[in-house]
């Protein structure tokens, strides 16, 4: 049984049908007039599919936009490396999708541990972000007779995925891109690229500011607004080693956390299981193969752990298709967190392929044979170029070795139905968010969520905000709570660079990340979730002492940079641990040893675990407090997840 909640968390979420919600809300909620709209000033913090869509579309409206990007221009947002698809309920295969296979479908693939009413939006305006994006030309694939052309992905029997190719995340920022250029083009967007958030200012209890860094000449900025858009994405950089930008960060989100708003559900973190594997103990990211590939490719491992063979080699007899035979009806296209367990399952049996023994065969044999090479690189070309160049082998004549890895997290602050934080005035879409995914994301869910909060559901949530918040006109950056931000933000940069230590920044989260790979990863108990909150919290401890960051404050300064994001990552391991250690069960990505079925599958509670749990900030050396959401299904009752 966990801890019990301090309180009980109230999500606003409309009365009525859930085929009904979004409708009778956009019905009934408060609007600002054109002419008002313009008086507000908003302040949009990263600029990926979820930040870009929402500024462009907030100041079409004709709201004041500030827009801050940590990267030199929005195009290099993290989104560009998503790269199969996205998902949309437009049935266009005519093989049954709907509205509501879309919805069941998500709720079931992240183990009944999302909130129904937020999911069941998701999947209806997901035919809007589809017509929305061919209107800004983005180039999807087609079929010959003209209709967008779809594929399949995990934890789906319908093709609801429309591509563009292997870049579609690449194309759709292009998208999102274009419409922001216009605003900034008119007046009504103010982008500031080479800016990272490093505090929130809240005052009167509402979010009206953020003191950001210019990464270039390193000057402290003071910014004042109505409302502020946190759209930084997710934390997986936590663990080091993991498939997203080396600039993804918690840094943000974290500050928001230690002025208040609760982080939710931060142990649920996605393990992809198509990621090139890990070639030495000194790299530095992992490179991800789109899970697109699984449409085509077949998985497999030799039956003998002893075979050594050549893949080309080895017979069909002697090669176990595993998700095939175990997963019979969604075979390859399993969940993630299902495929990802099963790899890691083989290969701690021995039967793990490659030099490491941490990989197993991504085989495209039949799919060249049944539909021939060309169309095969029609497909996949550019994925088939990036696995070539980095590791040297031709996947069109041998398979590709793929392993699990860290991709996605579907923890993050907590929203109610608006979008909304715990902190009145801090919105926070797409990936730094917790709200649509559970215990598990479905693969092409990742690009569709963050179009949704940015297009079609913050212009409604922020004007219903702004219609019945009354907030102080007389507020300017010389407020003693911009001062004190910024004073304290100076601070911790001071403190950074005065450790003269002799530790890199680089080792301390190489050892961080190993500790949450470990015993916060694939797999997890007690003993050793026990264990990694204790060594995470001696290293935080020695990292303030040892640490070693050259140069200063006033330059473009990389390794300041990272050390004040690493410093985030420490504190918030060590509350992904407890957070794990807290929820007696297995769920989605989260899979805790002492809770499976006697198949090694996962083993939810759903009588003391069916909640969001939410973490509210104590202090630096005091216990978080737990809050929860209760998660009420009133449409889709849970059920024992399988996909046999």
């Amino acid at each position: 049984m966990a801890t019990p909640a301090q309180s009980t968390l109230h999500a606003k979420v409309p009365a009525g049908r859930l085929q009904d919600k979004w409708d009778a809300y956009r019905d009934t909620v408060g609007l600002v007039s054109p002419a008002n709209k313009r008086k507000h000033s908003i302040l949009v913090i990263g600029t990926g599919l979820a930040g870009g869509s929402a500024a462009a579309t907030l100041a079409g409206l004709g709201y004041q936009v500030t827009c801050f990007c940590i990267q030199d221009s929005a195009r290099r947002a993290h989104s560009i490396a998503a790269q199969g698809g996205i998902n949309a309920a437009k049935n266009y295969p005519n093989d049954g999708d709907t509205i509501w296979r879309l919805f069941y479908d998500t709720i079931k693939g992240g183990d009944y541990r999302s909130r129904e009413a937020n999911v069941y939006r998701l999947a209806q305006v997901s035919g809007n972000i589809i017509d929305q994006a061919v209107a800004q030309g983005v180039p999807f694939a087609r079929e010959y007779g003209g209709l967008l052309a779809n594929r399949s992905f995990g934890g789906a029997q319908v093709s609801r995925t429309f591509y563009a190719r292997g870049q579609t995340g690449q194309q759709l920022l292009l998208g999102a891109y274009q419409a922001l250029s216009h605003q900034i083009a008119t007046g009504n967007v103010s982008m500031l690229p080479r800016r990272e958030m490093l505090d929130l200012v809240v005052v009167n209890g509402h979010a009206r500011g953020v003191i950001t860094r210019n990464l270039v000449t390193g000057a402290l900025e003071r910014h004042l607004g109505d409302a502020v858009l946190l759209c930084t994405g997710g934390y997986g950089n936590a663990y080091y080693l993991s498939t997203n930008a080396q600039n993804s960060n918690v840094t943000a989100a974290w500050r928001c956390y230690k002025r208040g708003a609760y982080f939710a559900n931060p142990c649920f973190t996605q393990i992809h299981p198509t990621c090139i594997p890990v070639s030495g103990g000194y790299q530095s990211k992992l490179t991800l193969m789109s899970e697109s590939l699984r449409n085509d490719g077949r998985v497999w491992v030799p039956r003998d752990p002893e075979d050594r063979r050549a893949p080309a080699q080895i017979p069909e007899p002697d090669r176990d298709y595993y998700l095939e035979r175990r997963y019979p009806s969604f075979g390859n296209l399993v969940p993630r967190d299902v495929a990802s367990r099963a790899a890691k399952k083989e290969c701690d049996a021995g039967r793990g392929v490659g030099t490491t023994r941490l990989a197993v065969y991504l085989d495209f044999a039949d799919a060249v044979g049944r539909l021939g090479e060309q169309t095969v690189r029609e497909r996949y070309g550019n994925l088939f170029e990036m696995y070539q160049r980095i590791t040297g082998e031709n996947p069109y004549k041998e398979p590709m070795r793929i392993y699990p890895a860290v991709h996605y997290t579907m923890g993050g602050l907590w929203v109610d139905y608006e979008l909304q934080s715990s902190l009145r005035g801090l919105f926070v879409l797409g990936e730094a968010n917790f709200s649509d995914h559970g215990a598990n994301r479905l693969g092409a869910s990742a690009l569709m969520q963050g179009l949704a909060d940015g297009y079609f559901v913050i212009p409604y949530t922020l004007g219903a905000y702004l219609s019945g918040a009354r907030l102080d006109s007389s507020i300017t950056t010389d407020h003693d709570a911009f001062v004190s931000a910024e004073r304290e933000a100076r601070e911790r940069l001071h403190t950074l660079l005065s450790a003269q230590g002799d530790k890199t920044v680089t080792q301390y989260h190489r050892e961080l990340g190993q500790l949450l790979w470990n015993h916060v990863g694939m797999s997890r108990n007690r003993e050793g979730l026990e264990a990694a909150a204790a060594q995470i919290r001696a290293l935080r401890q020695e990292f303030w002492e040892r640490v070693r960051v050259p140069g200063d404050n006033d330059t473009y300064n990389k390794n300041l940079e990272f050390a004040g994001r690493v410093a985030d990552f420490m504190e918030l391991g060590e509350l992904m641990a407890r957070d794990a250690l807290e929820r007696e069960e297995s769920c989605g990505g989260h899979f805790r040893e002492e809770h499976q079925t006697a198949e090694g599958e996962a083993l939810r509670n759903d009588q003391d675990y069916a909640h969001v749990t939410a973490w509210q900030y104590a202090g630096s050396e005091t216990a978080p407090v737990q809050h929860q959401e209760p998660l009420v299904f009133e449409t889709v009752q849970p059920t024992s997840r399988s996909y046999k």
